[in-house]
């Protein structure tokens, strides 16, 4: 039996359907979905893993963070658990009958340690069992076929590489969570979370709020003219001083001239300009590209992984900006020549010779991110078509020619002050057709020549003031991460969920917390090399050297366990102006303004059975307070109420959206009104019933019970209502139980 390893359950069906000549069967195996067929060589079974199906771990022993040291996880032992056992399971099972194991999941790094750890799996139940190892960028008939008919052998360099790195980050992450926490106080589902990757691209985002905190804007004004052709067409023109740092200059401009004044075209220059086509999608540019239509850069990652699965894209894990010879690309343009984007593909088969364009980045590994199927639009939902429209059109815009701009620039004369306006018209539209995301719009002048003079309409003067520089989006952040070489493609974008997540950041751009910068702060104050890059791009380096075999796993691990003793050593010198440093930090996160009461800190509180609040410092001479929701982690945001001088509040819970849930006591006043209305709308509904009339009019009272009711002085439903159930029942032999009942019917 020849058994074939996937990545995930749905690329092994698709590749079982891609290479049987008959239908495939479904088998169940210790409770995981098998496909087979029967084929010329003998019985074929495919099996899907979940990703990786075992984890590291330490020994239970280490779980206790208060008896076991957060440096005694450097040296600890590591062990391997599973995590998917019925996968296992059946791995195991099938693995005894196997006369041949390929490994057939994504090829990078992650996916050859994958593919490594499942033949361990089945190594243990059969030793001797042949296996090779298969490639492919796409999974599509034509690159399955290829990929199975030429398979090669599993690189064990790759994936120690791989391994090394699960390794590096579950030592380096768990021994100083354990010490920053510890020394915070933060214990539980509060702890701060440290990682090798993650804190320096975490200090990235706290630097950058630093520089915009600091800056000190600087006030300028612009001076521009509302101007009216020959024609009768208006257009602005805009002085030549593009700022005036003082305001006497603008003044002085000013005073010169007066709506009506005539303004001279002094010089006209026209020119054209050309726009080149884009470079193919790599992972980077393509996170940032979706970054801009909307996505965040994991959402867009989980959907380019999905759109693969199903064989619509290449893989979207890849450094590389250059097509390979390998692929046949006008045949891949060919497949659109129906469909949502035959115009397109019509248009660039036109060409005699189909040229791409090439980015900086060449490797050998994947090709560019290319669309790999013709899809249909309902075959899809919302977002993953846009995604595969954007992919579709960025690999059209590749083969296009260049967008040719016909630009003006032109300058006016108003009683001796130059102006100046500038002008430019798509005309030849090039790639811009094929990809048409973040096109700049026509700017357009009326027709004019040198010596024309045109009027005065309105003259405008704009004061303005310096901006601090912008917060990094997700997508320009994943490219600084790239350049300093900061985690890898494939793990760039769950970092920056992670700091979502650990409630670090909230918001898009992102915003470093409190808790953030505290966090940062300490380690840059006593631990710098774990809030700088170096360390990190220089174990990044030496991981890329493991996958090339030029030094072995152990070298490295050895290497990174002495840099990290190496910080525990810093720690140590400082270990009570560390606490004292996150204690005060993480203190001015939980300030939500200041108590209209009394003037102290209203702070997010705990109350002594668990419950949070906001509750004023000044308690218990101040008892004002503040209901938060149960549930989720309460985010401090820098947007002030300006009724209430309270900050907003963001609440995060993991796999939810978050909740701006707003001013807390704007949102506790609309509570209370909804309260109120609600309370108010169930009394009138209660006031519209309809009550009893007379005695036959309630339920369970006959002709006879009510005459004995009458007999006993009850003649009226208000007499019933009033009357003592107890003294009725002895009267009237009826049960007190009954009576009751009638009671409550008539209220």
């Amino acid at each position: 039996m020849h058994l074939i390893i996937a990545e995930k359950h749905i690329a092994a069906k698709r590749i079982a359907a891609i290479l049987a000549s008959e239908k495939i069967k479904q088998v169940r195996v210790s409770g995981v979905d098998t496909y087979e067929y029967e084929s010329e060589e003998g019985k074929k079974v495919f099996i899907g893993l979940s990703g990786h199906i075992v984890k590291l771990d330490f020994p239970k022993a280490y779980n206790n963070w208060q008896k076991v040291e957060a440096n005694e996880l450097i040296g600890a032992e590591i062990i391997t658990a599973s995590t998917q056992v019925k996968i296992v399971s059946a791995l195991k099972k099938l693995g005894k009958e196997a006369t041949k194991v390929t490994i057939a999941t994504d090829y990078d790094r992650e996916g050859e340690l994958i593919g490594a750890e499942a033949l361990d799996i089945i190594k243990q139940v059969n030793p001797d069992v042949v296996f090779d190892r298969v490639h492919y960028s796409a999974i599509t008939p034509k690159a399955i076929d290829a990929a199975f008919s030429n398979p090669t052998n599993v690189d064990f360099n790759l994936a120690d590489a791989g391994h090394s790195r699960q390794v590096i980050d579950l030592v380096w992450g768990a021994s100083l969570t354990r010490y920053i926490s510890l020394a915070a106080g933060r214990l539980g589902k509060m702890f701060l979370s440290v990682g090798r990757v993650q804190s320096p691209t975490l200090a990235l985002i706290v630097e950058r709020e630093k520089e915009r905190e600091a800056f000190i804007p600087r006030p300028y004004w612009e001076l521009s003219a509302m101007l009216k052709s020959k024609n009768g067409e208006e257009f602005k023109v805009e002085h030549r001083t593009k700022r005036f740092w003082e305001k006497a200059e603008v003044d002085a401009a000013m005073d010169k001239i007066s709506i009506g004044d005539n303004a001279t075209v002094t010089e006209l220059t026209t020119s054209e300009k050309t726009d080149k086509p884009p470079t193919p999608f790599n992972t980077t540019e393509f996170i940032s590209a979706a970054s801009s239509i909307g996505f965040t850069a994991a959402n867009a990652m989980r959907i380019a992984e999905t759109l693969y699965t199903n064989g619509f894209i290449s893989y979207p894990r890849t450094d590389n900006t250059v097509y390979p010879d390998t692929i046949d690309l006008r045949a891949q343009i060919e497949i659109f020549k129906t469909g949502a984007f035959k115009q397109y593909a019509l248009k660039l088969l036109e060409k005699k010779e189909l040229v791409p364009t090439k980015g900086k980045k060449e490797t050998t590994d994947h090709p560019p991110i290319f669309p790999a199927s013709l899809a249909k639009k309902s075959e899809m939902n919302e977002q993953e078509w846009k995604l595969y429209e954007m992919v579709v059109r960025r690999f059209f815009a590749t083969f296009a020619d260049p967008a040719i701009w016909e630009t003006i620039r032109s300058k006016y004369d108003i009683k001796g002050e130059e102006f100046k306006a500038n002008g430019a018209r798509l005309v030849e539209p090039g790639w811009r057709w094929y990809y048409h995301y973040n096109a700049p719009e026509d700017r357009l002048l009326p027709k004019m020549e040198e010596a024309d003079v045109h009027s005065v309409l309105k003259i405008d003067v704009e004061a303005k003031e310096t901006q601090p520089p912008g917060r990094y989006g997700q997508g320009r952040l994943i490219k600084i991460m790239e350049e300093l070489g900061l985690g890898t493609k494939a793990t760039r974008h769950d970092i920056i969920s992670k700091l979502y997540s650990r409630a670090y950041v909230h918001g898009n751009p992102l915003q470093p917390t409190k808790t953030a910068v505290a966090v940062v702060d300490t380690l840059e104050k006593f631990a710098p090399t774990i809030s700088k890059p170096d360390m990190t791009s220089k174990l990044e380096a030496d991981m890329d050297r493991i996958a090339e075999g030029d030094i072995p796993e152990d070298e490295v691990l050895n290497e990174s366990r002495e840099m990290l003793e190496l910080v525990f050593d810093e720690l140590g010198k400082n270990k009570d102006d560390i606490s004292e440093s996150l204690r005060a930090g993480l203190r001015e996160d939980k300030i939500i303004g200041v108590c209209s009461e009394c003037g102290s800190n209203l702070m997010v509180m705990r109350s002594k059975r668990g419950g949070r609040f906001i509750g004023c410092e000044g308690y218990p001479d101040c008892t004002f307070s503040l209901p938060l929701p149960k549930m989720g982690q309460v985010i401090v945001t820098d947007k002030l109420c300006e009724d209430h001088g309270l900050y907003h509040i963001r609440i995060i819970n993991a796999g939810k959206r978050p909740w701006n849930l707003g001013c807390p006591e704007c949102n506790f006043i609309e509570w209370q009104k909804t309260q109120e209305e609600e309370k108010q709308k169930q009394k009138e509904q209660s006031s519209d019933k309809e009550k009893p009339k007379t005695l036959n009019d309630i339920s369970g009272i006959g002709k006879v019970t009510a005459e004995k009711l009458a007999d006993a002085g009850i003649c009226s439903v208000d007499e019933l209502c009033e009357a003592d159930a107890l003294e009725l029942a002895k009267a009237t032999s009826i049960p007190v139980k009954k009576i009751k009942t009638w009671q409550s019917d008539i209220v």
